[in-house]
């Protein structure tokens, strides 16, 4: 009967890790323009995207069905090219009571680059499963935005 849990993926990328970060950290508000899962981002409430006071609302296609929540910064740390949001309200926030959402833009030794996302949630009751579709939406997203950030 576990209701907390942690996903992680990771995924190799093309990009810089430098543009990469940028894009998540300064332009995530073009996201809807570059990645065919997320239909509408707005402002909810702030007026800057990219604001820790800021709360954004998300639409978008998770399993076949369309899905929304809202999303605030938690915390940015650019040295480390990390960045966590609080997601909550919407369909997240009828099956889970926490849904921390963390990124990391990662520099490997071999000259490469990766992006890490990791899921922790607890879910408002047992019969909810994890958010597995999740990482099927992060892993389209991060190689829609990839692609996006090495088109010629």
């Amino acid at each position: 009967m576990v209701l907390a849990g942690k996903l992680i993926s990771e995924l190799g990328i093309k990009a810089s890790t430098d543009e990469c970060f940028n894009y998540l950290a300064k332009q995530l508000h073009e996201v809807q323009d570059h990645c065919e899962r997320v239909h509408h981002t707005k402002l909810h409430q702030g007026e800057d995207w990219h604001h820790s006071d800021t709360v954004k609302h998300w639409t978008y296609l998770i399993d076949g069905k369309v899905h929304n929540h809202y999303e605030s910064v938690e915390e940015v740390d650019e040295k480390n090219k990390m960045l966590r949001y609080n997601l909550f309200g919407g369909d997240v926030g009828e099956k889970y009571k926490v849904f921390k959402l963390t990124v990391e833009v990662i520099d490997k030794s071999d000259g490469s680059g990766a992006i890490r996302w990791t899921i922790d949630f607890e879910k408002v009751n047992e019969t909810i499963d994890p958010p597995n579709g999740w990482m099927d939406f992060v892993t389209s997203f991060t190689r829609d935005i990839d692609a996006h950030l090495v088109k010629p």
